[in-house]
């Protein structure tokens, strides 16, 4: 039995956990619905209770360590100016903190003793973002200004003692900064100078207060290590058991700074590998085993540690598994499913795997992808199709994007509709190292687009794959890969889908959030120093060659890439006479969050499809 997409786009997700002060309560995210919004549970599999009930999408939820109360963020109509607020479980109150809807504000953390709460906003400069502290029965202006940021500030906690706050400066997404700020003097203390780029992320507090756990590309590693950084010495050391050394990234660390007990995940090839240890000795670096979850799917993350960190929950999922929490004995480590978010009736068992596979592109690259084929065939070989199967090519944003084997209800509409999907990590994808990463940087932009090709001509060259129909789609910087393949190779492609993407770089920089420009500039290039590069690339400047269909998605309030991009290239493409249709939602940002916009963007897309391919 085949469904519409409107049941699949009813699959509904739990996750971005949060275990309560007394570890009995669990708060979780789900878009029951249509939009994420907070719920809590008592017990696993209990009937869940709603505890939010806006038309906007929730983007975060955070118990206090003390008290039955909750923080979160909610933006308006995707506009990522998020606000801050506090939820009473016991008595429903919701008390708004923040209430300056022209800024961001970026969530840091609850003290210990839930008195406080710290956060970074750009209320005060919209490019920069500065730390204050806020008492949690405080609104509005009581913020404290504790320091003034020179840039993108984000923190990574209170020490064990509450009178410092981690800091971050981010100056793309592979050069990071650390710096410990006293929040009573606001003196800001370097930890980390460098020279190039360098990664420290996933910072957290040792339980002693004076060092940090974080991953690092530091020194000569291509990979993300779990290290352990002195505060006093400022001293870099890895942490030389981590299982299957470095020949894959360390995704990040979770550490409970009172016990010591710690979980932390690797990234193999796209997969999740999990494990959980805890401190010992009086050697930093050193740590136990101990045992690890069996969980479902292949991708798990999120991580919340219960009271004295004996239990700890996060969210997982697979090709074929919806997004759920789990609560794990970290003793044991049996994994217990708390969540049951639905499938809107679906079988489970009709959702189809996806196959790992590498394609080798122009220069002898090996690019990974996961191909997902209708009716379970086999991503190797003739599976009895006789060139009958058309192929949606879905490329990720980012670009430092990475797409792993997760659900995606869009995905399997479309393999159950007779599509195979293939979704590559062409170069400049996170996961698989620094060099890999930076070689779609600046001036070799392009080189990424002509990985393209080479999946492409990888697919045509299949038995079961019919070379005339297949399909480009993508979002964000996704859809700047679907204009650029769509008008560099014109004669692969039977029709683009471009969602949120940017189709001028010069434009999309001039007019993306005065926070936001800097770290884009270091990706792409500066429109001081490479504007005619920019410019040359540009899709909007190279429509002459498009051929293919062409359907433009958009919000007209996404602050990432403002919707002028689709403006753009829709109306280059109508006057070269390219069919072109356009999509815009007024009450979206960068991609769509409401479940009645996303069904009438996915189902309009489903009918372009069935008209062109």
């Amino acid at each position: 039995m085949s469904y519409d997409i409107e049941r699949y786009l009813n699959v509904r997700s739990a996750y971005g956990a949060s275990v309560g002060p007394e570890g009995d309560r669990l708060a979780f995210l789900m878009d029951t619905t249509g939009v994420p919004q907070i719920w809590t549970l008592d017990g696993p599999r209990e009937w869940p209770e709603q505890r939010t009930f806006y038309d906007e999408r929730i983007t975060f939820a955070s118990f206090s360590p003390e008290r039955p109360e909750l923080a979160f963020g909610m933006d308006e109509g995707g506009n990522e100016r998020a606000q801050l607020y506090r939820l009473d479980t016991e008595s429903g109150e919701i008390d708004e903190w923040t209430a300056m809807t022209d800024a961001k504000h970026r969530w840091g953390g609850w003290s210990h003793d839930g008195d406080r709460f710290a956060f970074t906003s750009n209320r005060r400069d919209e490019s920069v973002f500065d730390v204050y502290v806020q008492g949690r029965e405080e609104a509005g202006d009581d913020a404290e200004l504790v320091c003034e940021g020179d840039g993108w500030l984000s923190l990574s906690g209170w020490s064990p003692d509450d009178s410092r706050l981690l800091v971050t400066q981010s100056y793309s997404n592979f050069d990071q900064d650390l710096s410990v700020l006293d929040v009573e003097t606001g003196e800001r203390t370097h930890l980390t100078p460098h020279e190039g780029d360098v990664r420290y992320q996933s910072a957290c507090w040792a339980p002693d207060g004076e060092g940090i756990y974080l991953v690092t590309d530091h020194g000569d590693s291509d990979t993300l290590y779990l290290a352990y950084l002195e505060c006093g010495a400022r001293e870099t050391r890895e942490l030389q058991t981590v299982k299957g050394g470095g020949e894959w990234n360390v995704d990040g660390i979770a550490l409970d700074d009172e016990t010591g007990r710690l979980v932390y995940s690797r990234n193999v090839d796209g997969y999740t590998e999990l494990t959980v240890g805890e401190l010992a000795g009086d050697e930093p670096t050193a740590y136990e085993t101990l045992p690890e979850p069996e969980l479902p799917g292949g991708v798990s993350g999120g991580v919340s540690f219960g009271p004295d960190a004996e239990r700890f929950a996060l969210s997982t999922a697979g090709d074929a598994v919806n997004t759920n929490v789990f609560v794990v004995d970290i003793e044991s480590g049996e994994a217990e499913r708390w969540t049951a978010a639905p499938t809107a009736g679906i079988p489970t068992e009709t959702f189809d795997e996806s196959e790992l596979v590498h394609v080798e592109s122009f220069d002898g690259l090996e690019i990974p992808g996961f191909l997902t084929l209708p009716d379970g065939g086999e991503a190797e070989g003739d599976d009895g199709n006789d060139g009958e199967i058309p192929v949606i090519v879905d490329i990720h944003g980012g670009p430092e994007g990475q797409r792993r084997p997760s659900f995606s209800s869009i995905k399997q509409y479309f393999v159950d509709r007779g599509y195979a999907y293939f979704e590559p990590n062409v170069r400049g994808s996170s996961g698989y190292g620094s060099e890999y990463a930076s070689l779609d940087d600046v001036e070799n932009r392009m080189d990424s687009v002509a990985d393209i090709e080479a999946c492409v001509g990888w697919l045509a060259d299949r038995p079961d794959v019919d070379e005339e129909r297949i399909v480009a789609m993508g979002g964000s910087y996704g859809g700047f890969m679907v204009l650029a393949a769509l008008t560099e190779y014109p004669d692969l492609w039977a029709a683009g889908v471009d969602i949120v993407g940017i189709a001028n770089f010069v434009t999309f920089l001039e007019n993306t959030g005065d926070w936001r420009r800097a770290l884009r500039e270091a990706e792409y290039g500066s429109l001081e120093e490479d504007r005619e590069f920019l410019e040359s690339i540009s899709p909007t400047n190279n429509i002459e060659s498009i051929e293919a269909p062409l359907f433009v998605l958009h919000g007209a309030n996404d602050p990432r890439v403002p919707v002028g991009e689709a403006e753009r290239i829709v109306e280059r493409a109508r006057e070269q006479g390219v069919p072109v249709r356009k999509l815009i939602f007024e009450d979206e940002g960068h991609g769509f969050s409401k479940l009645e916009n996303r069904i009438e963007a996915y189902s309009a897309i489903a009918e372009f499809l069935a008209e062109h391919v």
